[in-house]
């Protein structure tokens, strides 16, 4: 497997995992009959950015870059604040 043949796969293993994420969001809304966004949905969302963001930064691609970086704090922000919920219940 050559150099460029690795990261066409870490950049498609980035995009798998934000499929998943889409399929886990899809499939638990279905079984509560109402709008869910599950954690797997937000572990999903920040192992595809860092995937891509890796993939971007390889590609040396500022405008994908950014957008990663910009997408990942919102991933962290949410996580931040499932966590901070979930310590007030406890």
């Amino acid at each position: 497997m050559t150099t460029e043949q690795m990261w066409i796969a870490i950049g498609v293993a980035g995009q798998l995992c934000f499929g998943m994420r889409i399929l886990c969001q899809w499939i638990a809304t279905e079984r509560e009959k109402r709008s869910v966004v599950p954690l797997s949905f937000w572990l999903f969302s920040v192992a595809g950015g860092l995937t891509l963001l890796a993939y971007a930064i390889y590609r040396v691609d500022p405008v994908f870059i950014i957008a990663e970086t910009m997408t990942l704090l919102i991933y962290a922000r949410n996580l931040y604040f499932i966590r901070r919920s979930h310590h007030r219940i406890e």
